[in-house]
């Protein structure tokens, strides 16, 4: 997804000193303090995920000038910002309800950027023309905004922000507004847009399938602070925190290795195929997970714990059993096993993963 430019001496863009964004948001609001650093090359797309309350909006805001910094610093392509006022920053938003302008047509919402900008009415609605056929809505430009879909509205909305050639792209929650339906079609839209786009794009989410999708990066936030960032598939196959890994749907403990063994600061030790020593976390899906009545038989599974239901949930096709007892855990099934097994809050199970199923990596 990432876009490389190429300097005249073929330098690489990203190598250039100067050229992104780089930030260090210090913003303290009575009890909140938050304290991220962000940093980003041209052509990458940022996703700040993390639960509510933890300083995602109020990081974006910041970005925009919307919020002034107490502390710290925000650069981007070398120019500092920080006194910078809002409508004078190279900054494009796309807000999570959009805020169309409603008594203007979509073709006038998209040309009040490049009009704010000194061009002349002409010249903003070809301009503005030109990425409404980008967004493929040239049939609906002449359409208010309560005659758009949420879909064609996040769209003009998108190409309202990208009309005023911004080195820095914001999309708050861009697709929260959606139905099921239209955010999976908009969310390719979206990602075939920002794959285009050869500024930097921070993206906030709480949702990790749009993350996931969408970023080239993501940095995960909590309480105002970074607790862990990297690639997608990085984060998602070594969570640190508890919200990480409910995030991408696995079970994560934290203990301290011993060879092929994971003791838990809080319960028994798990079996792995890894081998450490010292802090580590052992994480496995759901899935992973096998329940039985009674003690398996003769069983050889290494890692056999005795619990309790204590809830059951759809989830998806399956059924989720939040447990508790040897080992807090969640296990999914099929509708069918769960039947069979007499599953209800209260009963008693035996649970079992196989070593190979688990995932075990340094603390």
């Amino acid at each position: 997804m990432t876009h490389i430019d190429e300097t005249p001496t073929g330098v690489r863009a990203e190598d250039v000193p100067g050229d992104g964004l780089d930030a260090r948001l210090v913003v303290a609001r009575g009890a909140f303090r938050l304290d991220v650093a962000l940093t980003a090359r041209p052509g990458e797309v940022v996703a700040l995920l993390g639960p509510n309350g933890a300083g995602k909006t109020t990081a974006l805001r910041a970005l925009a000038g919307l919020s002034p910094l107490t502390g710290g610093h925000l650069r981007l392509d070398g120019a500092e910002l920080d006194r910078t006022p809002p409508e004078a920053r190279p900054v494009g938003v796309v807000f999570q309800d959009y805020l169309l302008f409603p008594h203007l047509s979509a073709l006038d919402n998209v040309a009040f950027g490049p009009r704010c900008q000194g061009a002349t009415k002409a010249e903003a609605r070809a301009q503005a023309a030109e990425w409404l056929a980008r967004m493929g809505l040239a049939d609906h430009a002449g359409a208010k905004p309560r005659r758009l879909s949420g879909g064609q509205a996040q769209r003009v909305a998108l190409a309202r922000a990208l009309a005023t050639r911004p080195r820095l792209l914001l999309l708050d929650e861009p697709l929260a507004a959606l139905d099921a339906r239209t955010r999976l079609e908009v969310r390719a839209q979206l990602r075939r847009h920002l794959a285009e786009f050869e500024a930097v794009a921070v993206l906030v989410t709480h949702d990790p399938l749009d993350a996931m999708v969408l970023a080239d990066r993501l940095v995960v936030v909590e309480h105002g602070r970074v607790v862990q960032e990297g690639a997608p598939a990085d984060i998602a196959r070594r969570p640190r925190t508890d919200y990480i890994a409910q995030l991408v749907g696995l079970n994560l403990y934290r203990g301290q290795a011993e060879g092929h063994r994971v003791r838990l600061e809080a319960g028994p030790a798990v079996a792995t195929t890894e081998e450490l020593s010292g802090p580590a976390f052992v994480a496995f899906p759901p899935s992973a997970v096998t329940l039985y009545r009674d003690r398996p038989a003769g069983s050889s599974a290494r890692n056999l714990w005795r619990c309790e239901v204590a809830g059951l949930e759809t989830h998806g096709d399956q059924i989720r059993a939040d447990l508790t007892g040897e080992l807090a855990l969640a296990a999914d099934l099929t509708t069918v096993a769960a039947a069979e097994l007499d599953l209800h809050p209260g009963a008693e199970v035996w649970a079992t993963v196989k070593a190979t199923q688990t995932h075990a990596y340094p603390a």
